[in-house]
């Protein structure tokens, strides 16, 4: 059973974690993609959550062993992820001005699974924001958690991941509706860029306050 603290730290990584990765891109699309193919659709969804879970992993651990023996620098990263943080939530602001639609081309022959993997691997590893998002993001937030509640952090920001492709892969017929609708990205958007926004300030308060 979580205690408060740690029920505090899984919220808080799950909600993370559900802002960052919920956003039009070409990951989410050639997730989608092989959903409404049905095509590898397992494997595709294990690998985007496996290495998002890692990445994560070494982000929360390596900050919070840097931040043992330098804790300055641990601030530091704090306040350096509230301000990218807030910056994510205007951008999520702007484009619930200017909303798009999550569109993917479900036609074309089926292909093997070692190149569809490739493909997935290449959007995921050779894209420098998923650095970003789950190492430094993701670590600077979850290294502050209080002692002991980082493993509940990273357990909530794990569990997004997975429901997040899970549902874009195996729900994607079903959804592929809704996200072709501007508007419900633009609802999206606006709860994004709040969530990003209370985040960032929640970050930036504690860095302060030391």
């Amino acid at each position: 059973m979580f205690d408060t603290a740690s029920s505090t730290s899984f919220v808080t990584g799950f909600t993370l974690g559900a802002s960052l990765i919920v956003a039009i891109g070409a990951q989410n699309a050639f997730v989608l993609r092989q959903g409404l193919r049905r095509e590898h659709v397992g494997p595709v969804v294990a690998v985007c959550s496996l290495l998002d879970i890692v990445l994560m992993a070494v982000g929360v651990v390596g900050l919070g062993a840097v931040g043992g023996v330098h804790p300055g620098w641990l601030e530091g990263a704090a306040l350096a992820g509230a301000a990218v943080l807030a910056l994510y939530a205007l951008s999520a602001f702007w484009r619930a001005l200017k909303p798009q639609a999550l569109s993917a081309d479900a036609q074309g022959g089926a292909k093997p699974l070692g190149h569809v993997l490739a493909q997935v691997l290449g959007f995921s590893v050779l894209n420098p924001h998923v650095y970003l998002d789950t190492v430094v993001l993701v670590g600077s937030v979850g290294a502050r958690q209080a002692a002991g509640t980082q493993w509940a952090f990273l357990a909530g920001s794990s569990l997004a991941s997975v429901l997040w492709f899970a549902m874009l892969g195996y729900g994607a017929r079903a959804l592929s509706p809704l996200f072709a609708r501007p508007v419900a990205w633009r609802v999206l958007d606006l709860l994004i860029g709040l969530t990003m926004a209370a985040i960032a300030w929640q970050l930036a308060t504690g860095a302060m306050a030391g």
